[in-house]
Order: structure tokens, then sequence, then C-alpha cells
């Protein structure tokens, strides 16, 4: 089904997001972190991982289904970015405004992309989201490629600087999905036949947020206040209970060119074309 392209420009309705810090801990479960880093998982002297701006956008991202007709089940998140004007509070009322930017055809199906701004109660904008998700199946109605992403974010032909794994649980996505993101894709073995898989895969966003723990800690020296950007795209998937391996490469001072791929499948990148920057 061809994506109307009618769409594009068109403000999602405005979304509210009220969070506490037991939110926060839970998806700083939900994304690996032990108690090997207390302060993300303790309420003591609490501090927010920086990935978890995506949590407050996501009801407002998601919402483009209210403009664009599709079937889940064929929805993949195809990039995700986020930008950062300071660490986040531990708790808070927010308010995100998102609108369909984009909506390209890349043959075998349609890229929508969809930018948003997240303001405190004060009207303080704190953070900024860029989705891009790939529905299968949409293309091939004869519009705008848009751009490649093939040649961005390249990391050089030498060894890492920094590789550091995370083993994700079995059950990640079951605990993930406890922070917003509901897709019966990530849980439901049936639902993920329908959608061309052999059992449930990890959430893109899961894994940004495993691939962004490991940044924190071998370029911000665990400080979340230093990550100011990080843009990512989905190559591949991760199940559940698979080692992600982030490798990292200083491209130029304050700035990290990132890929990922499991230990189980090294020739297969499951995040590519990234980059982080960092104060």
């Amino acid at each position: 089904m061809a994506l109307d392209l009618s769409a594009v420009g068109k403000e999602l309705a405005a979304t509210t997001f009220e969070y506490t810090p037991r939110d926060v801990m839970l998806y700083a479960l939900g994304v690996g972190a032990t108690t090997d880093e207390l302060s993300f998982v303790y309420e003591k002297e609490l501090q927010v991982l920086p990935t978890f701006a995506v949590v407050p956008a996501f009801p407002a991202l998601a919402g483009m289904g209210q403009v664009l007709e599709f079937n889940p089940a064929m929805l993949l998140h195809g990039e995700q970015s986020i930008k950062l004007h300071g660490p986040l509070p531990t708790s808070g009322k927010l308010t995100t405004q998102a609108k369909i930017t984009g909506i390209f055809d890349k043959g075998s199906g349609a890229l929508v992309v969809v930018e948003s701004e997240t303001k405190d109660e004060s009207g303080k904008a704190l953070f900024s989201n860029g989705f891009s998700a790939f529905v299968r199946g949409g293309g091939g109605f004869g519009g705008d490629r848009g751009p490649s992403a093939s040649k961005k974010n390249l990391p050089p032909e030498r060894k890492p600087d920094d590789q550091i794994e995370y083993k994700t649980s079995p059950d990640q996505a079951a605990l993930y999905r406890l922070s917003g993101d509901r897709n019966p894709l990530h849980i439901e073995p049936a639902f993920a036949k329908m959608g061309g898989f052999d059992k449930p895969i990890l959430h893109g966003l899961c894994s940004y947020g495993f691939v962004g723990r490991a940044i924190l800690h071998a370029c911000c020296g665990g400080d979340p206040a230093r990550l100011t950007g990080f843009e990512v795209r989905f190559s591949g998937v991760v199940y559940p209970g698979e080692t992600i391996v982030t490798q990292i490469w200083e491209e130029s001072p304050g700035r990290y060119l990132v890929q990922a791929h499991t230990a189980e499948r090294p020739d297969e990148p499951a995040i590519s074309n990234a980059a982080a920057t960092v104060a």
C-alpha cells in the first residue's frame, strides 16, 4: 500500500509524558544497566541515561499512525537520533510536538521521517528526536528516494579505539517494552512470524540504549551530561539473549564513530552509520 505523500509537513498531536524516578530506573534496567552502574538503577543520587530521551518522545513518534495507514507488523525502525541540551531530569511532565518531515520511496518499502522536540512544563526545550521508520511493502510509488545513509559516518579501516560487549537477557525485550514500546513484534511469536521473523526481535531502541551505555562509559567517563548527540542506522536485528558488541573510533575531539554487531553473528551489522558527540 502506497503511503499518502500529503502527510509530509503535518504535525502530529502533541503528547504529554509524566514520569518518576521509577520509570528512569526501569528504563536503565531495560537497556542492561546493572548495580555496577548504581547511579542509574538506584534512587539515591539518581542520574538518567541520555538515551532515555527516546521514551518521552515515543508516544508522539508512534502517532504517525494517525495520518498514515500501514500494517504495524511491516514496520521496522530505520534510524534514530537524539540531540540533548543538558542532563535529563529524574522526573517531570514533558510535552512533545512531532511532525512528519519526509516520506521516501526505497523500492521495497517506504521510509517515513518524523522529527520532534520535547519541552518541560516551563517551556524549556530539553531534547529533540529524529525517527525514521521503514514500512516494508510501502514503496514502489515512484517518489523521491531521499538521501542515502550508506556513506554517512563510516568508520576508518583500522581497529576500533574501544570495544565493549554487553550480553542481553533472553527476557530483555519483555523488560524493555515496559518503558512504553508495546509492539507485539518484540514479544509475541505469532506476530513476529507475520512480520517475517522466526521469533520476536529486540527493540531497535533497546539496542540503541545498550550502545548508548557503551558510549557513555567509553567516551564520557560515565557522565551523562557530556553526551550531546547520538545518531544511528538500524542495519540488522538483535535477538534477545545475544551479545551486543559496540565498536568506537574517535574521529576528532568530541566526535566518535560507532557501529555494533552481535557476537553470535559478527558479519551482520546491527547498528551502522552511527556517531556520538561529546562535550
